[in-house]
């Protein structure tokens, strides 16, 4: 599923993009501290997703390349809950917000489009 150019929706993908690196960057401390993980597997897991919701990012108002990234990081960030269980509050977080957006943004370029 992707958004048309211009739909304000994106600029809120955008951001819930921009809070994942954040939150997935920070995860590598909990991985390490609070589930026990070596620091260099922490900082792969953690690290990776939170350089794929980078790329989303960048790549998300030049097509179709950063919608896939997307999703694939809602997809990949699931892993990080097996690892440390109460990951999984910020997958289901950012999952639902990225489905809401998505939803959101169609019903505007919908409406957007019986007004004409």
């Amino acid at each position: 599923m992707k958004l048309q150019p211009g739909n304000p929706m994106q600029s809120v993908l955008l951001t819930v993009l921009a809070f994942e690196v954040i939150v997935y960057g920070l995860s590598i401390f909990v991985l390490d501290r609070i589930a026990g993980l070596p620091i260099a597997l922490a900082a792969a897991l953690g690290g990776g997703v939170a350089l794929l919701a980078l790329l989303a990012a960048a790549t998300l108002r030049r097509g179709t390349v950063g919608y896939v990234l997307g999703w694939l990081t809602q997809i990949v960030s699931i892993g990080l809950g097996f690892a440390q269980p109460a990951i999984w509050v910020m997958v289901a977080l950012f999952g639902g917000l990225w489905v809401l957006c998505l939803i959101l943004g169609r019903r505007l370029e919908r409406n957007a489009r019986d007004a004409v």
